[in-house]
């Protein structure tokens, strides 16, 4: 029997970020992993602080009856009543643990919510760049993407996100600290987006949601990551503990919604709704639990930092232009004189791996994770050197 045609066709145009690192893995087997330079994907290698190991042993020591057993669906209470609090600091409001859903990282979130609040037909709009699974989440629930131009400086475009309303939209999606360009949008700019949104709900007779989408929330260098919660009242946040605790396989976030939400209870009931009927169920037990336990936690952003500032050395020895990094751990350059799919294949004859940025909804770029080894970053330079002179 044919698999469906809207995978079939899915998987004609996969992620380009796992078809590079799938390539890097058979380069690796080949040359030796300290021969590949490989900036395909954003795998934290920095290990969870030190803490998470104590509070898993702890937690794994105990003989706790029924702990590997049913919850409600949106998580044990303590849990979320214990992230109400981590939430309530970062975003400047005031929640308790009701506004909080437990969620199986921030994708299986973003899944949740978009579940929550899509009919068929309803459009979501998001600021390319972007990551390319959002389409895929989006349409999984019967929504439609709209893309729209960020400014040149990767700032959201107030105006086009204007342009791009309409009586179909449900909501506009934003990422910050922002994968692929490591962009922190200014509160100034979330505030605009605000009224954008108020006054067009005022107009329409719908408010569209706001959902920030912000797994890189805690990697931020110089600038704070203004809050979405206290600004807009429709608004939703999705976060994981994939990048502020470096544990992408462990699948574990939450979703947090507004104090001032409209029909709040509705909104709540319908997000654990779905991540009953969507399969999860509930996120992972023993993981809800340790998270609990380090709400005030996280990796040595300074890592990244080093990290960042090595890679620039090397970008700028070789002379390909990028956009500063304001947060996450990406550098996104653009392609000198050419075509980013042919410069990607360009850079694998000299065994560096990166991403074209027409995965991410602009052709012309490409992007670098730089959340690998500092050495295998400063050994790469000369192998940047000679891809340019040849291309």
């Amino acid at each position: 029997m044919p698999i469906a045609g809207s995978i079939r066709e899915a998987l004609g145009s996969a992620s380009l970020i796992r078809k590079m690192f799938e390539e890097g893995n058979q380069l690796k087997k080949h040359y030796g992993a300290d021969k590949v330079f490989d900036f395909s994907i954003g795998n934290p290698d920095i290990e969870p602080p030190p803490a998470f190991h104590r509070v898993f042993i702890k937690l794994a020591k105990e003989d706790k009856k029924g702990s590997h057993g049913y919850m409600p669906n949106g998580g044990y209470p303590e849990v979320r009543e214990a992230l109400a609090g981590k939430v309530s600091r970062e975003q400047g409001v005031t929640l308790d643990g009701s506004h909080i859903v437990m969620a199986v990282g921030a994708a299986g979130g973003l899944n949740v919510v978009f579940k929550a609040i899509l009919n068929p037909g309803d459009e979501v709009i998001v600021s390319r760049p972007y990551f390319m699974e959002y389409k895929a989440y989006v349409s999984n629930h019967g929504g439609r993407l709209v893309e729209v131009d960020t400014l040149p400086d990767f700032n959201l475009n107030i105006p086009a996100i204007k342009e791009g309303l309409s009586e179909k939209t449900a909501a506009v999606l934003i990422n910050s600290p922002h994968n692929p360009t490591g962009r922190i949008y200014p509160a100034k700019t979330i505030a605009e987006l605000a009224e954008l949104l108020q006054s067009w709900g005022n107009h329409s007779g719908r408010l569209p949601y706001l959902i920030a989408d912000e797994p890189y929330r805690e990697i931020a260098y110089t600038l704070p990551v203004p809050s979405i919660l206290s600004e807009y009242s429709e608004s939703v946040v999705v976060n994981s503990y994939s990048k502020s605790l470096s544990l992408p396989g462990e699948r574990i976030g939450y979703i947090a919604v507004s104090p001032t939400i409209h029909d709040k209870d509705e909104v709540l009931n319908a997000l654990v709704y779905t991540t009953r009927i969507l399969g999860f169920v509930n996120a992972p037990a023993l993981m809800q639990r340790i998270v609990a336990e380090l709400t005030l936690a996280r990796v040595d952003v300074t890592v990244y930092a080093r990290r960042r500032d090595a890679f620039k050395q090397v970008l700028d020895a070789a002379g390909i232009a990028y956009a500063e990094p304001e947060g996450a751990f990406y550098l996104f350059c653009q392609v000198p004189k050419g075509d980013d799919r042919a410069f990607v294949d360009h850079l694998k004859q000299y065994r560096i791996l990166g991403v074209p940025g027409s995965g991410f909804g602009k052709p012309g770029w490409i992007r670098f994770a730089y959340c690998v080894d500092e050495k295998l970053i400063q050994a790469s330079g000369a192998a940047f050197m000679k891809a340019m002179e040849t291309w």
